[in-house]
C-alpha cells in the first residue's frame, strides 16, 4: 500500500505530461507534436496529406495495439496467438524487456494479466517515462550506452536466474536493446564498449554488421540472456522488427539462438578498417576468441516461442494503404533500402522526374514509398543530423525546377540519429526559402549538419518517443 501511495506523484506527472504533449486525443495517439509549425508555410495541402500519412503509418505500427490483439486472458487461460496456457499449471509470469518499442508491449501485458504477473524488468530510453505497476521500469541512454543501462541489465540477469520449470517469461526485446542492455564481457569495460559503439555507428556499417560485433562483446546478446532462464520455463518472445528482412537473431537477439560468429565480427572490423581505432582490450578479445566463447547456436532444449507482432515493413504498407485511400497511385519501391542516405534522396527525385516527364512508372497524383535503414558515413568534423534528415535534404537539392512535390524522411522511433527530431518534410518551396535566409544547403549537407537546417526552416518533424520502431519511412508525393 505504501509503495502504491509513493507511486502516485509520479503517475500524476506522467499523466500531465501526456496531456501537455498531446499524446492521446479521445483515445487516439497523436504523434506529430509540431503540426501547426509544419503547416505554417509551403504548400499547405500537400503537407497536410503527408502528415496524415505519417500519423496513420505510426498508428498501424503501435505495439500496444498489436499486443492486445495477440494476447488475452479468459477463464484463467492465457492465450498467445495459437498457444494456450492454463494458469493453474503456470503460477508465475515474468516480463523481461528492453528497447524503444518495449514499454507499450509491457503496458499492454500488465493490463491483460494484472496481478498474475510475478515480477518484471523493463529497460527504456530516457524520455520514455511511464508507469508500470507490476514491473520495474529502468531508464538508460541510447544510442550510446551508460552505467544506468549496465546496472539494469545486471538486474535483468538476476531476475532471469530466478525462473523455475513451468514459469512463463515474456521477453519483450525490441530495437535499441543493444544500447539499453550494454553489459559487456568481463574483458571489456563499458567505456571501451562505448568507443566501439560510436565507431560502428559512424563507419557506415548496417545494423546486421553492427550487431554481429555487439553480440560478441556482450554478456546478454546473441542468446546469452536466454541461457540464464530455466530451460523448462516457457520463453515467449514478443518483438517489433527494426531490421530488414525481420531476422529474429538481430531483432530480439538476447533470447534467441545466434547465427553470427566471431569470424563475422572480425570481418566487419576489417571491412571498415577499424582495427587501429579499437581499444586494445577489444581487439585482443576478438582476435583471441575460441569456440568455447561463441554465442549460443542452439536453444532447441528450451520451450521457446517467437512472435514478431509488428514486421519491419508495417509502416510502409500502412503508408501505401493510406495514400491509396486519399486517391494517390502508389508504389512501394522497396522496404529494404540500405546504403548512403543522400544517394537514396537523389534517386527518389530521379524517379519523380521520370514520372513527371515520361509518365512512368506511375501516373500522377502518386506516392513513392520506401523503407529499410540507410546510413551516413561520418569522417573528420561534422555537425548534428540523422540519416532521414540527410535523405530529405539531399532530395531537396534536386527539386529545383519542379513543383507540386512533397518529400518525407522519418525514423519511426521518433529520434533520427543522435538527435531529438524524428525526420523532416520538404516541398518545392524549400530551396528558394533556404537561399532567401542565407542557408547553403550543399555546405550543410556536406557537413552533415541537417538538424540546424530543418530547425531554422521550420521543417523538422517532432514526435518525441513514438513507442514503436520499424525502420525508416520515406515517401514522396506528386500532386
Amino acid at each position: 500500500m505504501r509503495e502504491e501511495i509513493l507511486r502516485w506523484p509520479f503517475k500524476i506527472i506522467v499523466f500531465l505530461k501526456q496531456i501537455w504533449c498531446g499524446t492521446r486525443e479521445e483515445g487516439k495517439v497523436i504523434y506529430i507534436k509540431n503540426k501547426k509549425q509544419l503547416l505554417s508555410h509551403g504548400n499547405i495541402e500537400m503537407r497536410k496529406a503527408a502528415l496524415e500519412i505519417i500519423e496513420h503509418s505510426l498508428e498501424k505500427a503501435d505495439p500496444y495495439i498489436a499486443t492486445k490483439n495477440l494476447v488475452s486472458l479468459k477463464n484463467n487461460n492465457l492465450h498467445v496467438g495459437s498457444l494456450t496456457f492454463n494458469l493453474q499449471n503456470h503460477k508465475r509470469i515474468f516480463i523481461l524487456g528492453a528497447g524503444k518499442a518495449t514499454f507499450p508491449i509491457a503496458k499492454a501485458l500488465e493490463e491483460i494479466l494484472g496481478d498474475k504477473i510475478t515480477d518484471g524488468i523493463v529497460i527504456c530510453k530516457y524520455g520514455q517515462e511511464g508507469y508500470l505497476k507490476y514491473s520495474k521500469l529502468y531508464l538508460a541512454n541510447h544510442p550510446i550506452p551508460d552505467e544506468a543501462g549496465l546496472l539494469a541489465t545486471k538486474e535483468a540477469i538476476i531476475l532471469a536466474k530466478k525462473t523455475r520449470p513451468g514459469d512463463i517469461v515474456f521477453a519483450c526485446i525490441t530495437g535499441g536493446s543493444s544500447a539499453l542492455m550494454p553489459l559487456p564481457v568481463s574483458e571489456v569495460s563499458l567505456e571501451e564498449k562505448k568507443v566501439v559503439n560510436k565507431l560502428l555507428l559512424t563507419c557506415g556499417a548496417n545494423i546486421i554488421e553492427i550487431n554481429a560485433v555487439r553480440k560478441h562483446l556482450s554478456q546478454v546478446k546473441g542468446g546469452r540472456l536466454a541461457k540464464n532462464i530455466h530451460p523448462e520455463a516457457h520463453l515467449i518472445n514478443l518483438t517489433v522488427s527494426d531490421v530488414i528482412g525481420d531476422p529474429l537473431d538481430y531483432i530480439t537477439c538476447p533470447t534467441v539462438p545466434d547465427t553470427s560468429t566471431f569470424n563475422d565480427a572480425l570481418n566487419v572490423i576489417s571491412k571498415y578498417t577499424l582495427w587501429e581505432k579499437l581499444p586494445v582490450s577489444v581487439a585482443n578479445y576478438l582476435r583471441n576468441a575460441t569456440s568455447e566463447m561463441e554465442t549460443p547456436k542452439d536453444l532447441s532444449n528450451y520451450h521457446l516461442y517467437n512472435f514478431i507482432i509488428i514486421a519491419g515493413d508495417t509502416a510502409c504498407v500502412a503508408a501505401e494503404a493510406k495514400a491509396k485511400e486519399m486517391g494517390f497511385n502508389t508504389m512501394i519501391l522497396s522496404t529494404m533500402f540500405e546504403g548512403e542516405s543522400k544517394e537514396l534522396g537523389r534517386a527518389f527525385v530521379s524517379i519523380a522526374k521520370e514520372i513527371i516527364i515520361n509518365k512512368r512508372p506511375l501516373k500522377t497524383p502518386c506516392a513513392l514509398i520506401g523503407g529499410g535503414e540507410t546510413t551516413i558515413k561520418l569522417e573528420g568534423n561534422y555537425g548534428m543530423g540523422g540519416p532521414n534528415q540527410e535523405f530529405t535534404l539531399s532530395a531537396a537539392l534536386y527539386l529545383e525546377g519542379l513543383k507540386d512535390i512533397v518529400i518525407v524522411g522519418l525514423d519511426t522511433d521518433g529520434t533520427d540519429g543522435p538527435t531529438k527530431i524524428a525526420g523532416a518534410i520538404v516541398d518545392t518551396d524549400f530551396t528558394f526559402m533556404a537561399k532567401k535566409i542565407g542557408i547553403s544547403l550543399q555546405h550543410e549537407l556536406d557537413w552533415h549538419n541537417t538538424v540546424e537546417v530543418f530547425e531554422k526552416m521550420g521543417d523538422a518533424i517532432i514526435t518525441g518517443s513514438t513507442g514503436t520502431n520499424v525502420n525508416d519511412l520515406k515517401f514522396l508525393l506528386i500532386f
